[in-house]
């Protein structure tokens, strides 16, 4: 067998067909386009919002817009409350994020970790977290708690 001898299957390669040839081959004159209308003209449908007198897709979807963009650098903290700690940890516990992340307080461990003021304070905590709200911390020292930052 050479290569001038390879022939693909019978049946499986089909000749194009071709259009707009006269009427004895059954596709002439408008070629199967129809008469009239933007699907007739050559050229025409390229434009990807174009919709025929519609309201376009893209605006039809109920995105909303104009909210502007998400900071690049934002931080999302893990909020915790006075109160949740109140029952949480005993007196004189030490509450870090390990602490609390074994508490099942936090609700990501990779992020860092806030305490809000919400609920009363009636225990001594050592507390070491990244940040403490002005009302919680005035709590927090009124229970007789210390407080220490992580950079």
């Amino acid at each position: 067998m050479k290569l001038h001898d390879l022939v693909p299957n019978l049946g499986s390669k089909k000749n194009r067909k071709r259009v707009g040839r006269g009427i004895s081959a059954g596709q002439g004159k408008t070629a199967g386009r129809g008469t009239k209308g933007e699907g007739s003209r050559s050229g025409s449908g390229g434009k990807i919002y174009r919709q025929g007198g519609n309201l376009p897709f893209f605006r039809r979807l109920p995105f909303m817009r104009g909210q502007g963009f998400t900071p690049r650098d934002q931080v999302t903290f893990n909020e915790v409350n006075l109160d949740q700690l109140a029952e949480s940890f005993k007196a004189d516990a030490e509450v870090t994020p390990e602490a609390l992340e074994k508490a099942h307080l936090l609700r990501d461990p990779r992020n860092p970790t806030v305490i809000l003021g919400r609920g009363e304070m009636n225990v001594g905590l050592k507390i070491r977290v990244h940040r403490v709200s002005a009302s919680a911390k005035a709590k927090i020292e009124k229970a007789g708690g210390s407080i220490e930052l992580i950079g």
